[in-house]
Parts: structure tokens; C-alpha cells; sequence
């Protein structure tokens, strides 16, 4: 089979030939149809000290079963996210993290949907927001962002605000149901909000805590780190909430599972649709990594075996 692989930190990408994966315990084998590309790998990629695995969210027919396997057989159509080898034309996918695509989507819509909606759905039922408030999702035309937007919506929120890096993404946010988009470098963001999910962090978490109304509630699920000050948060009894999708895959699998089934009624009722960016051939991966590096993407980027 085809796998993409490096050898370096912030090395070329490049196809080799690789066996096909054997199926662990309690594991399945896919035939990878769909690929989403993600931020904190294409970081890895650029960062890490060695070279890791290029995993990522994929959909594909089961075509095998390790021991243990009780809920897929082999045909089944699944999505998740893969800690190995993702990029490639087969790849292993625990049965736990494995969600059963409707008939009605397509495994691109599934590795659009399934992985960044869940930290959208995640990050936004951290932030309890009441019906009527406001929300600002920064990274608004992101993976994760365009589907947060999509789904402040629907809880029923006051005004829904994106926040993006570039002028260039605003329609496309306004397009998903946002009340208004504002830029990064903007001297103000309008009106307070009641929530901030902030999926950048870094630099920008001065400003997206700024924005917050006093009892604001700001939700932290970037892998960019910064610094809040205590004082920031006194004056205004403002919070900052962290969140981790892992934490609720591995130690709620209940509630994990209860979101799954939501994203996919949403979706099936239109409520929410995930935007694809671009697909990429396997061996144009670099290519896909590029869109993320530049900020350009507008919804998800898929690379397609």
C-alpha cells in the first residue's frame, strides 16, 4: 500500500510503499476513503524534535476485524481518529473511536463532520451558553470553527460573532449563519459577547478575553498556549475553561457517544454542514499541509487516498 512519511523536522512529505497494517486487539482495518487534515499535526510536522506518524481523522469501509471487535463487521462504513499511520490507502482504527457513517453522507462528510464537530460541540457545551446569548468563535472558517459557528446557531444563541485572520473569509462566515466577522487586528470586536471559543491562542488571548461581558465565560481548545492574567479575570468575574476532546473520549465515552449521535441529527436535518476547503491526492499531501500553514483554508482540508 501507499503511505506518506518524513524523515526530518519541517521535511518534505513523500509517498512510500508500506504493508498493510495488521489489525490489533480490539482494532479494525480501513480502506481509507477520506483523510482530515488537522492543525496539530501539520505543527508536529513543522516542530516535533522526530519525525511522528501522520494521523488524522479518516472514513473508509471496514475490510478486517481484531480480536475483541463486537460492534463492526467488515463493509461497515466508519469514521475516527486514527493514532497511526492515517495517511496511507489502509490504516488501523480502534473500535472504540470508530463512528458509523449514515447513508446519507459521504466519508468526506464524515471526516469533515465527525472529529472537529465534536471539539466544536465540546468547547461550546464547556461554555454553557443560555439561549439568547452571544458567542464569538475565533478561527471562525477553520475546521472547527465554521462547524462552532454552525452549531452556536443552532443552541440557539442571541448573536453569533467569527472572528478570522484575513478580510477574505468573511463572507464565507457570514454564509454560515454569523451575525458579523471581525479581524485579528481589529482595535475593538464590537459589542461584548457572553462566550469566546478561542481555538488560536497565544497573542490572541488578550483580546478574546477582552471581549467578554462581564461573567463572559472563554473556552481555551488551542494547542498555541498563552498567558492570562489573574487581574483580567477579577475585574470582570470573567472565566477561562479549558477543554480537551481526548479527556471526554477516554473518561465519558457516554457523553462522547451522545455527541456523536447529535452531530449526525443536526447534519441529517441540515442544520449543520461541514465546508471542505479543497481534497487532495495522497501524494499532494504537502500540498493540504500548505493550506493549514498559510491560514487560507475556509471549512476542512481532506486529503483523499
Amino acid at each position: 500500500m501507499r503511505r506518506v512519511r518524513y524523515e526530518s523536522t519541517g521535511g518534505p512529505l513523500f509517498l512510500e510503499e508500506a504493508p498493510v497494517p495488521e489489525p490489533g486487539p480490539g482494532e479494525v482495518l480501513v480502506r481509507v476513503e477520506a483523510v482530515g487534515v488537522t492543525l496539530p499535526v501539520v505543527r508536529k510536522v513543522a516542530e516535533a524534535a522526530e519525525p511522528i506518524r501522520l494521523s488524522g481523522e479518516i472514513a473508509g469501509e471496514v475490510v478486517a476485524a481484531g480480536a475483541g471487535v463486537t460492534r463492526l463487521r467488515t463493509g461497515d462504513r466508519v469514521t475516527g481518529l486514527c493514532f497511526g499511520h492515517g495517511y496511507a490507502d489502509f490504516a488501523t482504527l480502534q473500535e472504540a473511536m470508530a463512528s458509523p457513517i449514515p447513508e446519507c453522507a459521504s466519508a468526506v462528510d464524515a471526516v469533515a463532520l465527525v472529529r472537529s464537530g465534536l471539539v466544536a460541540f465540546g468547547a461550546l457545551a464547556a461554555a454553557r451558553p443560555e439561549p439568547g446569548e452571544a458567542v464569538l468563535v475565533t478561527a471562525a472558517a477553520s475546521g472547527v470553527g465554521h462547524l462552532a459557528v454552525q452549531l452556536a446557531r443552532a443552541r440557539g444563541a442571541g448573536r453569533v460573532v467569527g472572528a478570522v485572520s484575513g478580510p477574505g473569509k468573511a463572507d464565507f462566515v457570514r454564509s454560515l449563519g454569523a451575525d458579523d466577522c471581525v479581524r485579528y487586528g481589529d482595535a475593538g470586536w464590537g459589542e461584548p459577547v457572553d462566550c469566546v471559543l478561542d481555538a488560536v491562542g497565544g497573542d490572541l488571548l488578550g483580546p478574546a478575553l477582552a471581549a467578554l461581558a462581564p461573567y463572559g465565560r472563554l473556552v481555551a481548545y488551542s494547542s498555541g498556549g498563552g498567558t492570562v492574567q489573574a487581574y483580567d479575570l477579577l475585574v470582570g468575574a470573567k472565566s477561562v475553561i479549558g477543554f480537551q476532546m481526548a479527556l471526554i473520549a477516554r473518561g465519558r465515552p457516554e457523553l462522547y457517544e451522545q455527541w456523536r449521535r447529535e452531530l449526525w441529527r443536526l447534519f441529517t436535518e441540515g442544520a449543520v454542514r461541514p465546508a471542505v476547503h479543497g481534497e487532495f491526492a495522497l501524494e499532494d499531501a504537502a500540498k493540504a499541509h500548505a493550506v493549514i500553514e498559510n491560514r487560507s483554508n475556509l471549512g476542512k482540508v481532506v486529503v483523499r487516498p
